[in-house]
């Protein structure tokens, strides 16, 4: 069956989905967490060197990260990590060589989403400052990466302008500028476009990290109430306007009493790759990525049933943050179909883990 807004309109339709649904075993459910626990991607993607900057590409298959590891052409150089699928173990790290990495230091790589422009910083010749942004394109995602432009004077500054990210749309690009240590954003109109003038965003905020949606910023902060030397936080809001919320921290499932910091998310908000300098990896920085899932116990009885059915039902057309929940894990701003999906989604596999659990008793 094919669910779309044409076919599922009303509180009366929705149910007897459901109901059909309930009928072949869905039963009661334990919901899930918002973030999880944190896990190392492990010793093939990590080294005993510092590795730093994780930026996913839209299809999940490639993940870019800059490193000091020995066998560098620089201090830190960028690499990418391959996978066949997203079930499967990420492959050893290339580095993309000395078209794309100089002789000094390149951070902090961002992937467009489209695969074809991977943002930048360098302190290479040929820039306005300490460290610039720069881009490297490619015409197709097969081909090998393309010589660096420097993003000219516009964009950058004589100051350090460090920690790109690229909006998923490639129409904003987010970054770090070391004169005041603020988040500035940068827009162009189309991607042929040329970049605008930098604006500063209010608020302390390093490391940032843009949701494919637009509608999540993540960020680093030493903030006090925080878990660690640096915590993950997140806001939520309107991008194109930079209307941010109030800064939420992300909780100590994901921060902990170290620096963790240089957020990145999948395409579908569901992955967030990190850095942190916690025990338990392989060297002083390492990678690190926790699942997101959306609050779907609306009721916190701790079961999903039909009672969180019909609260979902109550909200129906409407912009309820509380049934908010698809088709990313913080919602779109409107309560309908993509939401109904994310709960039957959770109600499946909570019936799986049951059935499994009763299984081997």
């Amino acid at each position: 069956m094919v669910w779309s807004k044409r076919t599922i309109g009303n509180g009366s339709a929705v149910r007897t989905i459901v109901a059909m649904l309930l009928v072949v075993g869905i039963g009661d459910a334990k919901a899930d967490f918002v973030v999880g626990e944190a896990v190392n991607l492990g010793p093939t993607v990590n080294s005993g060197a510092t590795d730093w900057s994780p930026s996913i590409s839209s299809d999940g298959l490639q993940l870019y990260f800059e490193s000091d590891r020995a066998d560098g052409l620089g201090r830190e150089d960028l690499w990418v990590s391959t996978r066949a699928a997203t079930e499967d173990d990420w492959g050893v790290p290339v580095n993309l060589g000395q078209t794309v990495n100089s002789g000094t230091g390149d951070w902090g790589p961002s992937i467009s989403g489209n695969g074809l422009e991977l943002y930048f910083s360098s302190s290479r010749d040929g820039g306005s400052g300490g460290h610039d942004l720069w881009v490297s394109r490619r015409a197709t995602t097969g081909e090998s990466w393309g010589a660096p432009v420097n993003l000219g004077s516009t964009v950058n500054s004589s100051s350090d302008d460090i920690y790109p990210c690229i909006s998923f749309d490639g129409l904003a690009l987010y970054f770090n500028c070391s004169r005041d240590w603020r988040l500035y954003v940068t827009r162009r109109a189309t991607t042929d476009a040329p970049w605008t003038a930098p604006v500063a965003i209010p608020g302390y905020m390093i490391w940032p990290g843009i949701s494919a949606d637009g509608r999540v910023l993540l960020f680093g902060n030493d903030a006090s109430g925080g878990y660690g030397s640096h915590d993950l936080w997140a806001r939520t809001g309107v991008a194109a306007e930079d209307d941010w919320g109030v800064p939420v921290d992300l909780g100590p499932t994901v921060n902990a009493g170290s620096w963790d910091c240089e957020p990145t998310l999948s395409h579908d908000g569901r992955t967030l790759y990190f850095n942190s300098n916690r025990g338990g990896g392989t060297g002083g920085f390492d990678t690190w990525q926790a699942s997101i899932s959306p609050v779907v116990d609306f009721n916190g009885d701790g079961a999903l049933d039909t009672a969180d059915l019909d609260i979902l039902i109550d909200f129906w057309g409407t912009d309820g943050p509380l049934c908010d929940i698809g088709p990313m894990p913080w919602g779109d701003g409107v309560v309908d179909i993509e939401d109904l999906i994310v709960l039957v989604e959770h109600m499946v596999e909570a019936r799986a883990d049951a059935d499994d659990i009763s299984n081997t008793e």
